[in-house]
């Protein structure tokens, strides 16, 4: 027992912040691992397996609702081994166990809670549950258990079997030649969909889902498409002036609840914010808008103060809370602005549309645009230059403001994955605007990833904290970084990043590529040790590993003419065609290669 905590569970010997928030609560947390499985057989007890991260609210409120409770705490150590996982440090995990829940409840999300038995088979998996019905739900299964443990068995065999049905590919012999009349046929089934009044999807929640707008725009290179030029710029804009985006630092937070991006769920993710930098920094290239450049160097701006390492590697993400309030440290209310700004204050809540009221909850406004500086200035009767100077000497004093706040949680774990593609933002960063610290960002972090977490045989580790790496890298860890290499060689022309890129490459065909489906699976061959060894195929906020593997191959076939990288690549992309068709949104980063 720690003397100066009542409780301490297996978690305090973990690096992950996430896991380490829990390391102190009444229940007996295990992280996930040999000794947690072997226990739970042992002990003939079902696994509790709850899945999570840093920058989660809803974790948060769980965790405070339930998980710190000593009854709740009773009845899950009772009856039950619980498993706490960092869904970014051990995606593997959360992809079976969110399948199941998906595949139970139709929908998925995170806190994401699964029952399985002993040997991990779930038989239920939900997301945040109140209190009482979690105490409720574990009081049922309990009991269930006791008196038909045979049914438990049934579900859990019925769901296991489910899970090794979805995302399975399989080979497809055909030959195809992609034209852009495939490309059109994509674009005219998606664009129903796409909000070309205020971006992205006729949806809420919004995510930003940076390939699909990269998609775009090399689809309007391709085409001439107006209208794909216009979803993408529509989208691009209302982002960069939206509350999503932190007007007085830089930088994104992860999704809008809203479908006008003004309210953000507020952490700030760091693969978010190399995905969009390497997407403004590109559209720049297209559109010479002004809004794109100053949006990348801002967002840039906001990771080398934020979410840099010492080392020159990033940090994960800044949580959504301050003071267990979701976004306190972001919002204004009009007082508070009208008391640092004085007679510039109305000029300011005019721009950002800050009220008496508040243009969100609590008296809080978010800060967010939606007139042209033009209209403002005129209003104003200010130049539009004149109107930039206030609007910018604003900022500067409620940033120093700001800073005085305490700030959101910080996740200072290092993910290999994440940190290449920050690799990548920051070499196409500087492509674009010539602008040499970018480059420098670049060239360090791959040195860091060199250093400690690749392996003179190709080999990598997926995550870095206080000196130490302990897991197994995943194959979006070799493709990432073998897209970032591949992106510092073109930046550099320095043929040792084609040559670690090759390296990585052929690690990764020897030990994730599966010969029967030309595909990759998603966990390394000697360490697929969970109950379905899956294949990540679709596109989401970050590129599927399969996609990005086969961009990967195509480049480095042209590179080394290496016609066997090119004829796989070829092949994966044929594999999911049928599923590019249908849904081009979320096969985005695949259309890339097709086009």
């Amino acid at each position: 027992m720690n003397n100066d905590h009542q409780y301490t569970n297996e978690l305090a010997h973990e690096s992950s912040p996430y896991l380490l928030q829990h390391a102190h609560n009444p229940v007996n947390w295990y992280p996930w691992g040999d000794m947690a499985l072997q226990k739970a057989k042992a002990e003939n007890k079902m696994l509790i397996i709850s899945i999570g991260y840093a920058a989660c609210h809803w974790c948060h409120v769980m965790e405070h609702e339930s998980f710190e409770d000593a009854e709740v705490a009773s009845i899950m150590n009772t009856n039950f081994i619980c498993i706490k996982v960092d869904r970014e440090e051990r995606p593997d995990v959360d992809q079976v166990y969110m399948t199941a829940a998906q595949l139970i409840t139709g929908r998925g999300g995170w806190p994401l809670n699964a029952i399985a038995l002993a040997d991990g088979r779930p038989f239920y998996a939900g997301t945040y549950f109140p209190k009482d019905k979690w105490m409720n739900m574990l009081s049922y299964f309990a009991d269930m258990q006791q008196k038909q443990p045979d049914a438990l068995v049934k579900s859990a065999a019925q769901v296991t079997a489910g899970i090794h049905a979805t995302e399975h590919v399989t080979f497809k012999s055909n030959e195809k030649i992609f034209t852009i009349k495939d490309l059109d046929k994509q674009f005219e089934t998606w664009k129903p969909n796409i909000d070309l009044t205020r971006g992205g999807e006729n949806r809420a929640p919004k995510f930003p889902m940076p390939s699909a707008w990269a998609y775009l725009l090399q689809y309007h290179y391709l085409s001439n498409n107006e209208e794909a030029l216009k979803a993408l710029t529509v989208t691009l804009d209302n982002m960069a002036l939206g509350g999503i985006y932190d007007h007085l630092q830089g930088g994104f937070a992860r999704y809008s609840t809203d479908a006008n991006w003004h309210v953000p769920h507020f952490e700030k993710m760091l693969y978010d914010n190399a995905q969009l930098v390497t997407l403004y920094a590109s559209a720049f290239q297209a559109t010479k808008n002004p809004l794109y450049k100053k949006t990348v160097y801002e967002t840039l701006g906001f990771i080398q103060q934020e979410l840099t390492s010492p080392e020159g590697a990033f940090y994960a993400s800044l949580d959504a809370d301050s003071e267990g309030v979701e976004g306190k440290f972001y919002v204004w209310t009009k007082e508070e602005v009208d008391s640092v700004l004085g007679d510039d204050a109305e000029l300011f809540s005019t721009y950002y549309n800050i009220t008496a009221e508040g243009n969100w909850e609590h008296g809080n406004s978010i800060l967010f645009r939606n007139e042209t500086d033009d209209t403002i200035a005129s209003s104003f009767n200010l130049t539009v230059e004149q109107l930039k100077n206030k609007i910018d000497a604003a900022k500067t004093k409620l940033l120093h403001v700001r800073s005085a706040r305490i700030k959101p949680g910080l996740d200072d774990k290092i993910l290999s994955s994440w940190n290449a593609l920050m690799i990548t933002g920051y070499a196409k960063a500087y492509r674009v605007f010539n602008e040499e610290r970018f480059l420098d960002a670049a060239i360090n972090c791959a040195g860091f990833l060199l250093q400690n977490v690749i392996a003179a045989n190709g080999e990598m580790t997926r995550n870095y904290k206080a000196g130490k790496a302990t897991i197994n890298a995943l194959l979006d860890d070799y493709a990432f970084t073998i897209a970032a290499f591949i992106e510092l060689y073109q930046a550099t022309f320095e043929e040792k990043w084609l040559t670690e890129a090759d390296k990585l490459t052929a690690y990764a065909l020897e030990y994730f590529f599966d010969d029967e489906s030309k595909m990759f699976f998603y966990t390394h061959n000697q360490y697929a040790d969970l109950i379905a060894r899956k294949m990540e195929l679709s596109d989401n906020v970050i590129p599927s590993s399969n996609s990005e593997m086969a961009k990967n191959l195509f480049l480095l076939g042209h590179f080394f003419n290496n016609d066997d990288y090119i004829s796989k690549a070829k092949q994966m992309l044929i594999n999911v065609e049928a599923d590019a068709q249908r849904n081009i949104y979320f096969y985005a980063n695949w259309g890339m290669l097709q086009a």
